[in-house]
């Protein structure tokens, strides 16, 4: 990934994304590129050695594991419904295990949705 989106992530950040398992990148770069579509403004940093996308007081974790990627950091009732449409991807708390195959049933305005009730201060 270049450009913009790499502009303001520092280099472990941009490393942890360079590491990431060539069969999960693309999902990681697409749910990675809503958020920064919708949130140019996002302050991307690693917490918990994790890339952290923080808007205002809210924030999301994107992550990289063996089944794929995980979405988390958001309070349970600020889904966007997300998790009521597929229950099947919870895992835990505020937690959406996505896999490669799982996410291409999912079209982008739907993450949207549940990325916008993440973030926005005002949803």
């Amino acid at each position: 990934m270049s450009g913009s989106r790499f502009g303001g992530m520092d280099e472990a950040v941009r490393a942890y994304i360079d590491a990431i398992d060539p069969r999960h990148r693309p999902l990681f770069d697409r749910l990675q590129g809503l958020i920064l579509d919708a949130y140019p403004g996002a302050s991307v940093t690693l917490s918990y050695q994790i890339p952290t996308y923080r808007v205002g007081s809210r924030r999301v974790y994107l992550a990289a594991w063996r089944h794929g990627v995980s979405i988390y950091g958001w309070d349970r009732d600020r889904d966007g419904g997300f998790l009521a449409r597929h229950p099947e991807l919870g895992s835990g708390k505020g937690t959406i295990r996505l896999r490669v195959e799982d996410a291409a049933r999912i079209d982008d305005d739907e993450f949207r949705h549940l990325l916008h009730a993440a973030l926005d201060e005002t949803a």
